[in-house]
């Protein structure tokens, strides 16, 4: 019996999120720029998918460009900003389902969308339609994406649905508040994987992290391969997860 076999044995997380850290400082150990770091993360991406399907777990979701990474450089964010139509153009429609495993696999996007170009904002909304009804995973890419901008305009919405009297105060609750956030179809995060050392969030997925786990690795994340991920998860399956309660 293989490890994921024994893995798949005992509880999986339902749901992993990653910060993918460590594109740059993995680029530039090997003497390269941070643009092909990036293009080798992205990469990853599709790797780490196909381990997460071979497991069993239902969700997956990435942190590949917060709401804090357009203060970058603007060379690097207009190459992270055109790495999705590089791609297109590299590889037919066939070619990029086979690349990145789209036909069986669920993806949608988390964060504003209000200032990407037209050609994003069009192939987001094309990807999310031409995979709607996969269902062996779902890839959650969380993209100009930040944890309180997002808790804000769900805030806003409820307060403006107040305002408008379609809805009273007294209903707003917590799986109300829920329903208004862009990962309103998602479960809560079961485990949370920071690469390449840094020990922190970041501003990803407060509310959704609630009770998640954190599993924190120097691996940097172009380094980050199927021996690592089993890691983590072994890792988490050690855990008494009690949500609050007392449990012997």
């Amino acid at each position: 019996m293989d490890k994921i076999d024994k893995l798949k044995q005992k509880t999986m997380p339902s749901h992993i999120a990653i910060i993918l850290d460590g594109n740059g400082r993995w680029a530039k150990k090997r003497g390269r720029s941070r643009s092909y770091g990036h293009r080798q993360g992205a990469l990853n991406v599709k790797h780490i998918v196909e381990v997460c399907k071979k497991l069993g777990v239902s969700v997956l979701s990435v942190y590949a460009f917060s709401t804090e990474n357009w203060k970058r450089p603007k060379n690097e964010v207009d190459f992270l900003m055109n790495l999705p139509k590089s791609f297109e153009e590299r590889y037919s429609e066939k070619e990029l389902d086979e690349k990145v495993k789209l036909k069986d696999v669920r993806v949608v996007f988390s964060g504003r969308r209000d200032r990407f170009n037209a050609y994003n904002v069009d192939l987001i909304e094309r990807i999310e339609k031409n995979t709607a009804h996969n269902e062996a995973l779902t890839l959650n890419i969380c993209v100009d994406y930040g944890s309180r901008d997002e808790i804000v305009h769900a805030t806003k919405v409820l307060a403006q649905k107040v305002k408008n009297d379609e809805l009273a105060v007294s209903d707003i609750d917590a799986g109300l508040f829920e329903k208004q956030l862009y990962t309103k179809d998602l479960p809560p995060v079961d485990l949370l994987i920071r690469t390449s050392g840094e020990i922190r969030l970041s501003n990803y997925l407060l509310w959704q992290n609630a009770y998640a786990e954190f599993y924190f690795t120097k691996t940097h994340w172009p380094a980050f391969k199927e021996k690592q991920l089993i890691k983590a998860i072994e890792d988490y399956q050690k855990r008494n997860r009690k949500f609050g309660e007392i449990k012997e």
